[in-house]
């Protein structure tokens, strides 16, 4: 054998009971499975008081650009992710008219070894990964916002059935190059423009191809029946598999119904959810901004229509949820910020010392600059415990790589960056929500199959060699909203494609990961 996890509790990823045994690797599949003594190996880990089980599968990752930036991608394979999905909330590095002049730049870095993005295709796009060679593999999915600005621009209309053709050709091209379906952001600019209508057509341009529908859906908090409503009537009318992305009872005001939101699911034909167990969201202070306000415009809008847009974002309008009402400007704390001691500090403070209204402080925020990125303490720990116990939700981390000495690095990301997995297992075993064997299904296995990565996800003769050994014992995130860039504890080694990416033995990340091109 090339490699031997021996003397482990293997848990196959199936939801079976764990066995004690060893897996055996050869090349990049998993040879053999026993529970004798382990055969000889040119490497071994023993697995002693250990579990060893298929790699965790990140359906909801937003490292689109880390293979090329960061490839180690240091915080995601340290807990124990083999596999992340990237492309999500609508957004996704193909086409790339898409991207602006930042992004571009945040590609090249550091030192501009690297060429600008040119990729022509989609396929084009997955052999630059295979290219860049990543720690983790990657898969992905088209972006409905990518492909409407590819089209129509940032124009907040219906697009013309010409338009409309043009965009589902790009999303069919995309799925059949190997994207695993369509995801829309329908919170954010240029998703917030578009009808059901539109999305209908282009997830059943996806569902022809052999993909389905991601949705970060259009509210969470007062809206949030609504939205999942509308998501299972697009999986309904395209007649493709709808998968609803982050699930969460967000605001106080839908409080207490994680239920009712998971029976939703549970009752549709063909549809599942994933979920960061955290109480708080991470997204870009702009997406508190109404449609008809684009962040670009703001301190013209905000002293033409003061009070509407005040209204709109505090309270909500009828086809806007607000992210402030149920929350408060105290709970929603600023990542990066014009100023640097800001940082860290919530839109109330902010507008404490300005001596202004906080609606007031984040126009002048976003005047100073549009990207600011934010943290809303918006759940309730019992619903977020309550979706983590439901064992057909999946765990994702809706993050991207990052590493304490890497770019990104001295910024206050949301503590998922590094401890989504690892905290999920914990919760699970300390609150007893879960049986492990039920954890790990959810990580692994039924990720994997929802989202067609053949051959990933399970520990059997003759699939891929993406394992993860741990401690189940003292497995538990660290990373806090307050010191977010600290490694999880528990993660023995990590396994990707029968290379060892990374063990506790030593620093170094072997990339060893691939871009996964859907069946």
């Amino acid at each position: 054998m090339d490699l031997v996890v021996a003397n482990a509790i293997v848990i196959d990823g199936a939801g079976t009971p764990g066995v004690p045994g060893w897996v055996g690797v050869e090349r990049d599949r998993i040879a053999a499975i026993g529970r004798d003594d382990a055969p000889a190996a040119a490497r071994t880990i023993d697995g002693r008081g250990m579990v060893v089980s298929p790699g965790f599968v990140d359906v909801h990752n937003h490292s689109d650009l880390s293979p090329f930036v960061l490839p180690t991608m240091p915080s995601t394979v340290r807990q124990g992710v083999t596999t992340v999905v990237v492309g999500n909330c609508g957004s996704s590095p193909f086409p790339l008219s898409s991207w602006d002049e930042g992004l571009s730049l945040a590609y090249a870095a550091p030192n501009d070894v690297h060429p600008r993005p040119a990729w022509a295709a989609w396929g084009d796009y997955l052999d630059a990964i295979d290219a860049a060679h990543p720690a983790v593999n990657v898969a992905t999915l088209v972006g409905h916002g990518s492909v409407r600005r590819e089209v129509l621009g940032d124009k907040r209309r219906p697009p013309s059935d010409h338009e409309l053709a043009a965009m589902c050709a790009i999303v069919a091209e995309a799925v059949r190059d190997g994207a695993a379906g369509l995801s829309t952001g329908l919170i954010y600019v240029p998703g917030i423009y578009a009808d059901t209508h539109e999305v209908i057509a282009l997830a059943r341009a996806a569902a022809d191809a052999g993909g389905l529908y991601a949705s970060h859906i259009r509210g969470e908090g007062r809206d949030l029946f609504r939205a999942v409503d509308e998501a299972l009537t697009i999986g309904a009318a395209a007649e493709v598999p709808v998968h609803i992305s982050h699930l969460k009872c967000e605001t106080s005001l839908v409080w207490g119904r994680a239920d009712e939101l998971l029976a939703r699911l549970h009752d549709a034909p063909d549809a599942t959810g994933d979920q960061y167990p955290y109480e708080a969201w991470n997204s870009s202070l702009s997406s508190l901004l109404p449609p008809w306000a684009p962040a670009g415009r703001i301190a013209e809008i905000a002293a033409k229509d003061h009070e509407r847009l005040r209204a709109a974002v505090e309270v909500g309008e009828p086809d806007f949820q607000s992210s402030v009402e149920g929350v408060g400007w105290d709970r929603i704390v600023l990542e990066t910020a014009p100023q640097e001691r800001w940082r860290g500090w919530s839109v109330a403070a902010v507008a404490n010392e300005r001596g202004i209204a906080p609606f007031d402080a984040m126009i002048e925020l976003l005047g100073a600059d549009r990207e600011i990125s934010c943290i809303g303490h918006a759940m309730a720990p019992e619903d977020v415990r309550t979706i983590l116990a439901d064992p057909g939700v999946f765990v994702a981390s809706d993050a991207s790589a990052t590493a304490p000495d890497g770019p990104g690095g001295d910024l206050p990301v949301h503590p998922r960056s590094y401890g989504t997995f690892p905290r999920a297992l914990a919760l699970a075993r300390d609150a007893s929500l879960l049986p492990i064997e039920a954890m790990i299904r959810s990580t692994t296995s039924l990720p994997a199959d929802r989202f067609g990565l053949k051959g990933r996800g399970r520990i059997e003769r003759g699939a891929f060699a993406d394992l993860v050994v741990f401690d189940p014992v003292t497995i538990r995130d660290t990373a806090t909203y307050e010191e977010p860039h600290t490694f999880p504890n528990g993660i023995a080694a990590v396994i990707v494609n029968g290379e060892i990416a990374w063990s506790d033995a030593g620093p170094t990340i072997n990339c060893a990961g691939r871009a996964l091109r859907h069946a």
